[in-house]
């Protein structure tokens, strides 16, 4: 999933939760806060994946990442 996607996905769930938002005050329907709530959890982990995705555009690849600060640590080690 790229940037893009991620972020019209984000805004298509905030406004059902905001639906749900404006359901609950009115009446307490069990249903409606399970899927707030399963909108909420999908909602962090979007903003998770686009922080993620955003760190490796910036930054490159974690795995690459850990291995040169591994391989720096060693060498400060030895040093």
């Amino acid at each position: 999933m790229n940037l893009t996607q991620i972020h019209k996905e984000i805004e298509e769930l905030s406004e059902q939760r905001t639906e749900l938002w404006h359901v609950l005050p009115q009446r307490h329907d069990p249903a409606a806060a399970a899927q707030l709530k399963n909108l909420s959890a999908q909602l962090d982990n979007l903003w998770d994946e686009e922080r993620t995705l955003k760190a490796a555009l910036r930054f490159g690849d974690r795995d690459h990442i850990v291995a040169r600060a591994r391989v720096e640590e060693r060498l400060e080690r030895a040093a």
